[in-house]
């Protein structure tokens, strides 16, 4: 970390990744815990001057799940003048003696927020210089977040149930195959309401996104639900140009 200023990061411009997951039928984001301060963050980092802000998120992604080549995507800019005059990592920063110029983090700092879709089993929680812990919390147990990172990961959320509407959401977050009562539980989750059955598998099938595998799920204790898969190539274009019938 004594090397973070040779690295040639740009002044004042940051970046905030709510990385979303989903586990046991609950949504679930990937924070830090800070060495000294103990607060919880959302995973963040800085710009190279090589870099374009999309590369920054990107590598800072993978730093901290082990992933690449993963569904994310710039939601919103924060900008407040004084979102970033009390940043506890500078305590941090100070107890360990390593690391930039404490003045280089007192800086204003607008911040480019990113949220990330990722599978849950694949991806390897690391924390970094700053914290202790990388670990997911479901979306209710969280409480107070370091900084504006509350108002982060609020507008995160609300910019994908915004985007549900038009937009297909699940490959990144469920396993291969998946039953059809999975993906609604996930859009639920994501809603924070109760959809018809009918009426969700109609709307489903109708964008053409899904292929339906011979397969059965087992284990459960009623007639076992056929599983599904994402058609790839129709899902991307239903990302690139939209869904006909929106849900």
């Amino acid at each position: 970390m004594a090397d973070f200023m040779k690295e040639g990061f740009l002044n004042h411009i940051s970046l905030d990744c709510v990385i979303f997951g989903f586990h046991n039928n609950q949504l679930k984001v990937l924070l830090l815990q800070m060495k000294y301060s103990k607060e919880w963050a959302l995973p963040g980092g800085f710009v190279k001057e090589t870099e374009s802000m999309e590369e920054a998120a990107a590598r800072t992604l993978e730093e901290r799940t082990g992933l690449r080549e993963i569904f994310l995507q710039q939601f919103h800019v924060f900008s407040e003048p004084k979102r970033s005059k009390i940043n506890h990592a500078v305590k941090d920063l100070k107890n360990s003696g390593a690391g930039p110029d404490e003045k280089w983090f007192n800086q204003r700092f607008i911040s480019v927020g990113f949220y990330a879709l990722v599978d849950f089993e694949k991806a390897t929680p690391m924390h970094d210089f700053f914290s202790e812990k990388c670990e997911w919390k479901a979306l209710e147990e969280i409480d107070r977040l370091m900084m504006d990172h509350n108002q982060i990961l609020d507008k995160a959320l609300e910019t994908l149930r915004l985007q549900l509407s038009y937009l297909p959401i699940g490959y990144n977050l469920l396993p291969e195959k998946f039953t059809m009562p999975e993906l609604q539980k996930l859009y639920e989750t994501l809603l924070g309401r109760k959809l018809d059955r009918r009426n969700f598998q109609r709307k489903i099938l109708s964008w053409k996104i899904l292929n339906k595998l011979e397969e059965q799920k087992k284990g459960g204790a009623y007639k076992a639900p056929f599983l599904y898969e994402f058609n790839l190539e129709n899902y991307n274009t239903a990302l690139k140009e939209g869904l006909s019938d929106p849900m």
